[in-house]
């Protein structure tokens, strides 16, 4: 193997969605090293910024019916019991909700945590308050989808935070995708919540750091009691 194909195996891919920033940001560089040295070296460190925040690497999926995968990098910042969006049309009484927390370290790049069609996808204009809050679930920016599968739908809902201004959709109403494909993006720090069906237990915890594509959520053909948790 040559040492370009090497280098390549290595390298993490950056999704097509961070070039046009990459290159502004490259642009800006220039410029500000053409003003002052210094400057252009904060610029280039800005821009390596900027193409790790695009990357895009590739993850192992399980893949056995029922388990429900992270569909996000990040913190699991709450795991509560409330009622969906109502734009969904998923539920009327609280469903269990797991919400994974992005900052802007993590990876962007949302996954599908579990097959099946989308029957629904609903966008929803709104604030921009920090993703962390509980109220960022009803007045933030949003786009909802609900997942039609063999073991019941699920909603997953990505919310713009703080920094983050642009939902970036990859999948249609209607469109059937596998457990782990990239369903979207969010620009530049968010949050993903996902609803289980009614009598699927966790097997997560807060604080927990979750993997999109590879985290196990929660299995909805387990007949194992929830799980608990302790920080040490």
């Amino acid at each position: 193997m040559s040492i370009v194909k090497s280098i390549r195996r290595q390298a993490t891919p950056i999704h097509r969605e961070g070039w046009p920033f990459i290159a502004i940001f490259a642009v800006a560089a220039l410029i500000l090293g053409w003003i002052w040295g210094p400057l252009g070296w904060i610029g280039w460190i800005l821009t390596a910024w900027c193409a790790y925040f695009f990357r895009d690497p590739p993850r192992t999926v399980p893949v056995r019916e029922g388990l429900v995968i992270s569909p996000a990098d990040g913190r699991i910042s709450q795991i509560i019991a409330c009622v969906p969006p109502p734009e969904l049309g998923l539920s009327d009484t609280p469903l269990t909700r797991i919400s994974v927390f992005m900052n802007v370290f993590d990876c962007h790049v949302n996954r599908m945590p579990v097959s099946g069609r989308i029957v629904k996808m609903v966008y929803r204009p709104g604030l921009f308050l920090n993703a962390e809050l509980h109220k960022a679930s009803d007045d933030n920016e949003r786009n909802g989808l609900v997942i039609e599968s063999l073991t019941g739908r699920y909603g997953v809902v990505q919310i713009a935070g703080l920094i983050a201004r642009r939902i970036v959709p990859f999948a249609r109403e209607g469109e059937s995708l596998a457990v782990g494909e990239r369903f979207g993006l969010i620009r530049f720090g968010s949050r993903v919540d996902v609803y289980l069906p009614e009598g699927v237990l966790p097997l997560v915890g807060e604080g927990q750091k979750a993997v999109a594509g590879e985290t196990v959520l929660a299995d909805a053909r387990a007949a194992d009691p929830g799980r608990s948790f302790s920080t040490l």
